[in-house]
């Protein structure tokens, strides 16, 4: 299996392939920042903004997978194309 630059995939074949496993429905916020390849702190940055959406179990704050397809969708609906 070959792997491809996702910044050379189409939009919505990138999102999807931010989302490599099905079953993970709620990330950690570590596991969030992981799959974009940003650090913690800037992931809190991101959900305290607002840019990325999060809920709350209990004590726990969980980011939906989708909400980090949704904000890389939007990233790149941003800019330009050639």
């Amino acid at each position: 299996m070959t792997l491809r630059n996702p910044y050379s995939l189409p939009p919505e074949v990138a999102v999807t392939a931010l989302m490599t496993n099905d079953s993970d429905l709620l990330l950690t916020v570590e596991e969030a920042a992981k799959r974009l390849r940003i650090g913690r702190t800037q992931m809190y940055s991101l959900i305290a903004s607002g840019e990325i959406q999060s809920v709350t179990i209990g004590r726990l704050r969980r980011v939906p997978a989708e909400c980090l397809a949704a904000y890389v969708s939007g990233l790149l609906a941003a800019v330009p194309s050639k």
